[in-house]
């Protein structure tokens, strides 16, 4: 009985539900890569199919028309690889790495912009979408002064 409640006790330690716990994120961030890579392989399906049908569309000047939404869809991709970077960068060292996630989310805010349609977006869409991209600017530019200080 005695080393049945001792066993109890290891098994419940924090130290075993801490282990137990870094299992777990290390599965779940498994499962994500997994599905990023069918989300990537996806995007870029989609992508080469609308650039396919506007190439071969019939309308003269549709493509240059569809310019930005095709920017839209490239972006798409590359905000897509650094997710997958960030999942696959806490695989290995098991840390956020903080940089990588700000330069994301500058790239997504970028293609927000990009295929930004100007006619229906109000002022302060804009002056939202201009302090954000400051915001993270800033905040790049002091994690990789400090990266560069050590």
């Amino acid at each position: 009985m005695r080393k049945l409640i001792k066993r109890f006790l290891e098994v419940t330690s924090d130290k075993s539900f801490i282990h137990l716990i870094e299992i777990i994120e290390v599965i779940v961030s498994k499962l994500l890569s997994l599905l990023m890579v069918i989300v990537i392989f996806a995007t870029l399906a989609d992508l080469a199919i609308f650039i396919f049908w506007e190439i071969l569309s019939p309308e003269k000047g549709r493509f240059s028309q569809t310019l930005f939404q095709t920017f839209g869809l490239f972006l798409n991709v590359l905000i897509a690889l650094e997710i997958l970077e960030n999942i696959t960068g806490y695989l290995k060292k098991h840390v956020l790495q903080v940089e990588l996630v700000i330069a994301t989310s500058l790239i997504a805010i970028a293609r927000k912009i990009i295929i930004l349609d100007l006619k229906v977006t109000e002022g302060i869409e804009i002056i939202g979408l201009g302090i954000a991209v400051l915001s993270l600017s800033i905040s790049y530019w002091i994690i990789r002064s400090s990266h560069s200080q050590k």
